[in-house]
């Protein structure tokens, strides 16, 4: 099983939260990213998350425990320009997790002072 990352509607009880459990993923923890994030809002949909070089934050997601091959299933359900790759935790761990392609994030609307996709929407009432 694999540690994966998930900081957006693959959350528990969000939009494609289900996507997770039909595939027996299992929810871990929650966690926050290392400093070195920003978050965007891709038209109120879903965020992208991008790792930076300077001016990130801290950014909450989930843990989730997931097999290899459904990784895979859900990396091909995800909206197109989102991606898998390794996200660094707070505590200075890697585990795989959910982030956007610098393209995605073109126009739209930066929430990194949400500090996590759940806190914009809360915000935002999306």
């Amino acid at each position: 099983m694999i540690d994966f990352a998930v900081n957006g509607t693959l959350m528990r009880g969000l939009e494609l939260n289900a996507n997770l459990l039909k595939v027996g993923a299992t929810f871990v923890r929650e966690d926050i990213t290392a400093p070195i994030y920003r978050l965007w809002s891709i038209a109120d949909r879903h965020p992208a998350m991008l790792r930076m070089k300077e001016n990130g934050r801290a950014i909450a997601l989930e843990i989730w425990s997931i097999s290899p091959a459904a990784l895979g299933e859900i990396l091909l359900s995800e909206p197109a320009g989102l991606s898998i790759g390794k996200i660094l935790l707070s505590d200075g761990r890697e585990v795989l997790g959910v982030l956007g392609e610098p393209f995605l994030c073109e126009g739209q609307k930066e929430i990194t002072e949400y500090g996590g996709w759940r806190a914009y929407i809360k915000h935002s009432n999306v």
